[in-house]
């Protein structure tokens, strides 16, 4: 199979995805959620160290990159909003859903 040519439709599209500023900083998640460093470094596919800078005092402190902040508003979003994304897209985002059949209970 070849691949699909982008045509004005999916470039619009690509613009507004590259465009988008989802994001949630890593404060705002830490005092809506009860996690852990280790649970936040898990949800950003970082080390803990990293995660613990993000909250060091001035001396270590290192801000967390948008790749990271957009996970975290990523993983917000799924847990505010997970039950009501429609079954088929729910499976369709998560293939391990279709393999197994199991999703989380609410």
């Amino acid at each position: 199979m070849s691949p699909r040519t982008l045509g004005q439709h999916e470039l619009r599209l690509f613009h507004f995805y590259t465009h988008c500023q989802l994001q949630m900083s890593h404060l705002d998640f830490y005092a809506k959620w009860d996690v852990t460093h280790a649970q936040m470094a898990q949800i950003c596919g970082c080390s803990q160290p990293t995660v613990d800078r993000w909250f060091a005092g001035s001396g270590n402190y290192r801000p967390p990159e948008p790749f990271y902040l957009r996970r975290l508003a990523e993983m917000d979003l799924l847990w505010e909003k997970y039950y009501k994304i429609p079954l088929n897209l729910r499976r369709h985002l998560c293939p391990m859903l279709r393999t197994n059949g199991k999703e989380p209970s609410p």
